[in-house]
């Protein structure tokens, strides 16, 4: 495929991230308010969760590793909470993935690894000590939203919870826009046009 068929393929499927990483989320988030019913919203979460996951691996014949991983957590989770009839497992969920995101950043950084380099690697390229200070930010990022979703969860009502999660989608692009000075600076000037995907994709 010749470099300009690429970019416009890229272009075309652009609708199909948007859906693929957001879709659930305020799918979910206008069941709840439409209904004021989390259970309700909780089956329409799934639903969203599993048809986002079909259209991007038949539009983009792959399952990218994020999408896929925060879909999969959304149909357990989200599972759970039907199966149990409870709206903590929906809830508890924004704090098992950050906190595993967390996790897995903090344990490469450790290990000598740099491991959002394997996720994002193939838009940007930037020297390891630009990548290992970048992984810190957005486990930095990821730890504190676990933290935030934990105080919330416990000490607000569900309506309180619902707009504080669907405030995290805005909040991930607010955070990325602040790193971007920070990877023009120390990217490849051949890559100086690639996007930088948000921290937090999946509901």
């Amino acid at each position: 495929m010749s470099e300009a068929a690429e970019t416009a393929s890229k272009n075309n499927n652009g609708w199909v991230r948007t859906v693929v990483d957001y879709g659930a989320a305020l799918a979910f988030g206008a069941a709840y308010f439409i209904t004021k019913d989390f259970q309700k919203a909780t089956w329409v979460l799934v639903a969203a969760s599993a048809a986002a996951l079909i259209i991007g691996f038949a539009v983009e014949r792959r399952l990218a590793l994020m999408p896929l991983f925060f879909g999969a957590m959304a149909l357990v989770f989200g599972t759970l909470g039907l199966i149990f009839h409870s709206d903590v497992f929906v809830k508890i969920k924004v704090t098992v993935i950050n906190l595993a995101l967390a996790a897995f950043l903090f344990g490469g950084v450790l290990t000598g690894r740099q491991p959002l380099k394997l996720v994002m690697g193939e838009a940007l390229r930037m020297d390891e000590a630009a990548w290992k200070t970048l992984t810190l930010r957005y486990g930095i990022y990821f730890a504190v939203v676990a933290a935030l979703n934990e105080i919330v969860r416990n000490t607000q009502d569900t309506d309180t919870w619902v707009k504080f999660r669907l405030g995290l989608l805005p909040l991930a692009l607010v955070f990325v826009a602040t790193q971007v000075p920070f990877i023009m600076k120390h990217m490849a000037k051949a890559d100086e046009t690639a996007a930088v995907e948000p921290p937090d994709a999946g509901f």
